[in-house]
C-alpha cells in the first residue's frame, strides 16, 4: 500500500500542506476547528511523519533522547511514557537511556555519543553539577529535569520539593500529629531532592513551634522498600514514637506500610503516611496511599516545548520552569473532615 503523504492528508482536509504541518507538530495558532478537521484527516489515512525525509530536509533526526538514573523506579517510568506520548504527538521518537545515577554515564550523556543521532536531550542528572553539566553540553539542545543541578545555560524543569514536602507535613500537623517522622535518609545519596524534601519538612514542623527531633529522620540502608521497612522496623524496636511519616517517594511508603501492618499498626489512625511521586503504586495499597503527586503530564509537556524551541534556533540563557504539584489525598492521610 503506498505510504501516505503529507499532500494526502492536506488535500482530505481542504486544507494546506503547511497548515497540516502545523497541526503535526502541535503549533498553537491553529483554530480548533481546522485542528480537528486536519487531526480527522491523519486519523482516517493513517498518516505518520516521514522521518527520513525530515532529515534530508531538515538535517534533523526526528530523535530525541531521554537519559534516566532509572527505568524501573515507578517515577521515571511514568514519566519516560509521557514524555515519549507528548513526543510522539509532535512527530517525535525517544530513546531512552539509563544512566544508574553513575558519573561517568551521566557525562557519556552529553559528550559526543548522541551527537548526530538525535535532534535534543532531555536528561534528569544525579550525580553531576551545574559548573559540570555546563562545561560538558556542547552543541545539542538539552533539558534537565529535577533539582541536581541548575546550570545558567541550560533549561531546566521541576516541581517545588520544598513547598511540597511542607504542604505534606503541614496536612499531617492539621490532622493532629505531632511526631512526624522523615523516611528517610539513604548513606551516600547524593541527590538534592532528599535535602530539599528534608528542608520543607523542618520548616512545616519550626512553623508550628516544633522543634525537630533528629531521631524522627531515619536512616536507610538503601533505596528499595526493603530497606525502608527495616528502618521501620528498628525504629519501633527502639522504641522510637511516631505518629505520622513523610516518605522520600512511593517505594519507600510501602516498604513502611507493610512493616506497619505487621508490627499491627492501624493506618492511619495511629500512623498516618504520605509517600511521593504518586506512582500506579499509591492506589493499590491497602489502605490506599496519600501522595505527592508532580504534575507529569505538565512536566513532559513543558520540557518537551522547550527542547523543541532550542532545536528550533532558540538562544539565550537557561529558562527555569516550575510545574505544579498536589497532594493526592487517600485513606493512609485522609483529607480533614
Amino acid at each position: 500500500m503506498a505510504r501516505v503523504r503529507l499532500t494526502d492528508v492536506a488535500r482530505a482536509a481542504g486544507v494546506s500542506m503547511k497548515t497540516v504541518s502545523n497541526v503535526v507538530h502541535d503549533y498553537p495558532h491553529v483554530s480548533a476547528e481546522t485542528r480537528q478537521r486536519v487531526q480527522q484527516a491523519i486519523d482516517e489515512l493513517g498518516y505518520r511523519p516521514n522521518l527520513s525525509a525530515r532529515r534530508l530536509a531538515t538535517g534533523r533526526t526526528g530523535m530525541i533522547a531521554l537519559a534516566i538514573p532509572e527505568i524501573d523506579h515507578p517515577y521515571f517510568s511514568e514519566v519516560s511514557r509521557r514524555i515519549a506520548e507528548e513526543a510522539a504527538r509532535r512527530g517525535y521518537r525517544v530513546l531512552i537511556e539509563q544512566t544508574l545515577s553513575d558519573t561517568d554515564a551521566e557525562h557519556a550523556v552529553l559528550r559526543d555519543r548522541e551527537e548526530g543521532l538525535v535532534d535534543g536531550v532531555i536528561f534528569h542528572p544525579v550525580s553531576m553539577g551545574a559548573v559540570e553539566i555546563g562545561r560538558l553540553h556542547k552543541d545539542t539542545p538539552l533539558v534537565l529535569l529535577g533539582e541536581a543541578a541548575i546550570p545558567l545555560t541550560t533549561d531546566h524543569v521541576m516541581i517545588d520539593n520544598v513547598a511540597a514536602a511542607r504542604e505534606s507535613v503541614e496536612h499531617l500537623l492539621a490532622m493532629g500529629r505531632r511526631r512526624i517522622a522523615f523516611l528517610g535518609t539513604v548513606e551516600g545519596d547524593v541527590t538534592v531532592s532528599t535535602r530539599h524534601r528534608l528542608l520543607g519538612y523542618q520548616e512545616a514542623l519550626s512553623g508550628a513551634g516544633i522543634d525537630a527531633d533528629p531521631r524522627l529522620v531515619l536512616r536507610v540502608a538503601g533505596f528499595s522498600p526493603e530497606d525502608s521497612a527495616a528502618a521501620v522496623r528498628a525504629a519501633l524496636a527502639d522504641g522510637l514514637e511516631f505518629d505520622a511519616i513523610l516518605c522520600r517517594d512511593d517505594k519507600f511508603a510501602v516498604g513502611a506500610m507493610a512493616e506497619l501492618h505487621a508490627a499491627g499498626c492501624d493506618i492511619p489512625n495511629e500512623v498516618a503516611l504520605i509517600g511521593w511521586d504518586d506512582t500506579a503504586l499509591a492506589t493499590y495499597t491497602h489502605p490506599s496511599l496519600t501522595s505527592v503527586a508532580p504534575d507529569k503530564q505538565q512536566l513532559a509537556r513543558v520540557a518537551l516545548e522547550l527542547l523543541i524551541e532550542r532545536m528550533e534556533g532558540h538562544v539565550g540563557v537557561g529558562r527555569h520552569r516550575i510545574v505544579p504539584h498536589s497532594l493526592a489525598l487517600r485513606a493512609s492521610a485522609p483529607p480533614l473532615a
